[in-house]
């Protein structure tokens, strides 16, 4: 069976679809078959692995509604072993569809129950919202990945987030696990990108994962060709990053080993290039 992973914060830039994308294309690439979900109306995840979503017929907004059935709106993206229910802007209608049926938040879980055996993970590409979308996703999730920019500000928000996580968990999915907060966008020459490493892992110790994600300008180029940074540029320091952290996510599953000096880039390096 697989496990399926929510990527929330309902902060905008904090690498939440980079995050989505290059998990998913990380853990394919490591020949784990993967379902990526593009539950964000405005479909970045979706164009990001080369879709347009303007030519798409059948999204996750169909699947949420109960007007298609999951396996018939999975598309097969150009990644080995990476698959994608694409995103599309009549999610927004959605939140507005739901809100009188019983049972609203977990319209998605039942759908994805159907196709959870198909794939060792199925990972969701939440929006930057806690609206009903992402209540579905977290109540459909085994666990969620947060991600936090090395930015200021980084903590602002958080603990509203974890809140409605662990309202979730006492009302409508007690199975749900706080699979970790991820740091992005790390830029080592910034004393604030440093302090703000520190302050996260002093106030989050254990729940903090060991890999960071740092700034590259491969990350930032991938999506306009429409791949991943690791089919992108395999060698760049974004694949990298992505790579271990998709085996840090193995290792904490009890999926594979993972050598202790490759959990973390060397973070004294310049991550510009």
């Amino acid at each position: 069976m697989g496990k399926i992973i929510s990527i929330a914060n309902q902060k905008g830039g904090v690498g939440k679809t980079t995050t989505a994308i290059n998990l998913a294309a990380s853990l394919a690439v490591l020949e784990h078959k993967v379902l990526l979900i593009d539950a964000d109306p405005q479909a970045n995840a979706t164009s990001g692995v080369g879709f347009d979503p303007k030519n798409i017929k059948l999204s996750i907004y169909e699947v949420v509604i109960g007007e298609t059935e999951p396996k018939d709106a999975v598309l097969i993206t150009s990644t080995p072993n990476l698959s994608l229910i694409p995103g599309h802007v009549d999610l927004i209608g959605a939140e507005i569809e739901l809100v009188n049926l019983p049972n609203r938040e977990q319209m998605l879980k039942a759908q994805l129950a159907k196709v959870k055996d198909d794939y060792d993970f199925i990972i969701i590409d939440c929006s930057p919202s806690l609206g009903l979308i992402t209540l579905n996703s977290l109540c459909a999730s085994d666990s969620v990945i947060i991600p936090v920019q090395c930015e200021y500000f980084a903590l602002e928000g958080l603990g509203k987030l974890l809140n409605t996580i662990k309202i979730v968990q006492t009302r409508l999915n007690p199975a749900l696990d706080l699979e970790g907060i991820l740091l992005t966008m790390y830029d080592s020459r910034l004393r604030l990108s440093n302090q703000v490493v520190e302050e996260v892992k002093t106030h989050f110790q254990h729940m903090v994962f060991d890999t960071i994600i740092h700034r590259n300008t491969k990350l930032g180029e991938a999506p306009s060709f429409g791949e991943s940074v690791i089919m992108y540029d395999a060698e760049s320091k974004g694949a990298t990053n992505y790579l271990n952290f998709a085996r840090e996510i193995l290792q904490k599953n009890e999926l594979t080993r993972m050598k202790e000096s490759e959990k973390i880039i060397d973070v004294e390096e310049n991550e510009q290039q």
